[in-house]
């Protein structure tokens, strides 16, 4: 099937991780679509809870890092209240106002938490920008528009395993810069108001396989030259012993009457790494499979460590071996074996070892 080399090789892997950082993003990477409605309310002036009218709202943003993204922002406003209908200043149409805004985004909690790999279940996205208001009306009027600006708060909760959707709530509120009987630009809150809303965010596929950024694993040379010798000399030593450690290597029938030998290379091979008598993937061995294209085949044997009962190893090297192929089908790639080979060789083997076909 593999040679036994593969459990060694792994390791070493495992013991040299260095610092790690998110892959690199391409062009349409990382862009999400948000649809969102709520109650707005002129911040002074009026009765607040009296005096609310509808809005409605559409947001397109792309991140560039997990802590900062940039998103462009509509609103639609109805209603006149506080100005009761068929007054001189009710506006007498459907939309009220219109207002688009540029926003930067921040993501609080990866900013001060950083970034675990995928994101949290709950997160605190801060948002500001500048915009442009359209005013509209039907009372024989010029309509007006306003130079504005934008900041609220998102508390997000992103839905699913994939992460792939939001749920949010957006206290925000936005000021009219100019007009309005003054000049030049300035943020008065007699001319702005208060909005809250609620939305659904969805975050489309990325080239990395997810719907968010994933942890890239970086060694320096110096580094990459020490685990190339180590692996050296154990294929060295290991062939010294060929019948003690080598197994076979699969035998693909690619063609009726013939035996094709494939073998194994180290570049085929994908190592997930699990703590201490468990076999939940954790989000470095999620980021390690997620580079495994949709479509491939893969072979899949788990391992455990020399400690502890036989038998309870056996169920728990299956358990890691059946957990990588759960999460690796759900992501379109075919496992066409997954095998728990409990303890293989006398270190600490809590892994399971992924062939790329």
């Amino acid at each position: 099937m593999k040679k036994l080399l593969s459990f060694f090789v792994a390791a070493f892997v495992a013991t040299t991780v260095s610092a790690q950082t998110v892959t690199e993003s391409k062009t349409f990477d990382n862009f999400y679509i948000s649809i969102n409605g709520g109650v707005a309310t002129k911040m002074k002036g009026h009765a607040w809870m009296k005096d609310l009218n509808a809005d409605a709202g559409l947001r397109i943003g792309r991140w560039f890092t997990p802590v900062f993204g940039l998103a462009a922002d509509g609103n639609v406003y109805f209603g006149d209240q506080p100005h009761p209908a068929g007054s001189e200043f009710c506006h007498g149409t459907i939309a009220r106002i219109v207002n688009t805004s540029l926003l930067g985004t921040v993501n609080f909690t990866n900013w001060f938490g950083g970034y675990p790999g995928e994101p949290r279940v709950f997160e605190v996205v801060g948002l500001y920008g500048l915009g442009w208001a359209h005013t509209f009306n039907n009372k024989g009027w010029d309509p007006t528009d306003h130079l504005t600006s934008k900041a609220g708060l998102d508390l997000v909760f992103n839905l699913g395993s994939s992460k792939a959707w939001q749920f949010f709530v957006e206290p925000a509120v936005v000021w009219a810069l100019n007009g309005n009987g003054y000049e030049g630009v300035k943020y008065d809150i007699h001319n702005s108001f208060f909005q809250l809303n609620g939305g659904f965010t969805y975050k489309f596929l990325n080239s990395n396989g997810t719907h968010n950024f994933t942890v890239a694993r970086l060694r320096d040379q110096a580094e990459i030259d020490a685990l190339n010798a180590q692996i050296n000399d154990l294929r060295n030593e290991l062939a010294k012993k060929p019948k003690e450690i080598i197994k076979e290597v699969e035998v693909i029938k690619e063609v009726p009457g013939k035996n094709v030998v494939h073998e194994v290379k180290v570049e085929d091979l994908v190592f997930v790494t699990f703590a201490q008598g468990k076999s939940e993937l954790t989000a470095d061995a999620r980021a390690a499979l997620n580079n495994i294209k949709e479509g491939r085949h893969v072979q899949i044997v788990g391992t455990a460590s020399p400690e502890g009962n036989p038998e309870l190893n056996q169920k728990l090297s299956q358990a890691r071996a059946d957990a990588v192929a759960q999460y690796l089908l759900t992501r379109g790639v075919a496992v066409d074996e997954a095998t728990g080979k409990g303890v293989q060789g006398t270190t600490s083997n809590r892994l399971a070892v992924v062939y790329v076909k």
